[in-house]
């Protein structure tokens, strides 16, 4: 791995990689928040003020967050990443939150705290790659906007040792189209891959994550292939022969993946434990409930699985 050095921001700014994320993402929030549901707004700003010198534990998506600010610090001609922070508190409950980030050491300093407003309008601003959140709605808002995102969900899986960033991907209605998706649920599975193999020479449709990877290989592509501090994985219920026109839609795309698993239904948990994700992003909600207890995962509200 290359010896740590600090890159200047502003030489790379257009190759920014930027994640945007909510403070129930980035750390546990999940007393304060129950004591919101529970007794309402007032309660919550007096809790989160009264306790505002105890520093939060990390949340589930905390050591993503961390791997990705720690990509700045490589030497080379790295686009650098830049995380901000997203929240729903106002300014004077988040500054709980930021007294967290100052403890941690995590270089975050951009920032928008609605009040309880919905958080996605600032995301196209702030021109974000990827949206993270613990709320269903403001990621829905999100992704219709054209925005890669996903709920981030409470999850037992320990944080991964490896300095090595891990970000796994489902295929369809993730990185690709859902057209796939819903030929197997209205015709079968027998016609889904007549339909692919006929038409195996024709790239699939874009997702909502095809932006989100291309910024992500941009990153990869600055370091060697084989000693990469990010490491990429599409984990996939297809198999045979519906393999093939994922491989040449990439290919055409001009994106790496660096390991590809064609599991033909088999539960991806064990396969996503194996791989060491930081993270796992998928469409399905059955498919989400099993990585969950395995990894940190995403639910990515798009496509036919979830009308």
């Amino acid at each position: 791995m290359p010896p740590s050095t600090i890159h200047d921001p502003a030489a790379t700014t257009d190759n920014r990689l930027v994640v945007a994320i909510s403070s129930r993402a980035l750390f546990d929030l999940g007393n304060s928040h129950a004591l919101f549901e529970r007794e309402g707004l007032d309660a919550y700003r007096s809790f989160q003020i009264a306790h505002e010198d105890e520093i939060l534990k990390p949340g589930v998506a905390f050591p993503l967050v961390q791997k990705l600010l720690d990509l700045n610090k490589l030497a080379g001609d790295v686009p650098p990443v830049e995380v901000i922070l997203l929240s729903r508190n106002s300014g004077d409950t988040g500054l709980r939150i930021f007294n967290a980030i100052q403890h941690y050491g995590l270089e975050i300093s951009r920032a928008a705290f609605t009040s309880g407003a919905p958080t996605s309008d600032y995301i196209a601003p702030f021109k974000a790659d990827l949206f993270l959140s613990a709320n269903a709605e403001d990621v829905g808002r999100a992704l219709k906007a054209g925005v890669a995102a996903a709920t981030i969900l409470p999850s037992t899986a320990p944080p991964r040792m490896s300095e090595q960033l891990r970000i796994a991907f489902d295929g369809d209605a993730v990185i690709f189209g859902d057209e796939g998706e819903r030929v197997s649920r209205e015709e079968g599975l027998e016609a889904f891959h007549r339909s692919e193999t006929e038409h195996a020479a024709e790239p699939l449709s874009v997702g909502p994550f095809r932006g989100f990877l291309t910024a992500l290989h941009r990153l990869q592509a600055a370091f060697p292939a084989e000693n990469s501090p990010i490491r990429t994985a599409l984990v996939t219920a297809r198999s045979a022969p519906a393999h093939k026109r994922v491989i040449l839609t990439l290919r055409k795309w001009g994106v790496r993946i660096d390991e590809a698993l064609f599991l033909g239904g088999r539960d991806k948990g064990p396969f996503l434990d194996a791989f060491g994700a930081d993270i796992f992003f998928d469409d399905s909600p059955a498919n989400v409930e099993s990585a969950r207890k395995h990894v940190a995962t995403g639910h990515v509200p798009h496509g036919v699985s979830n009308r």
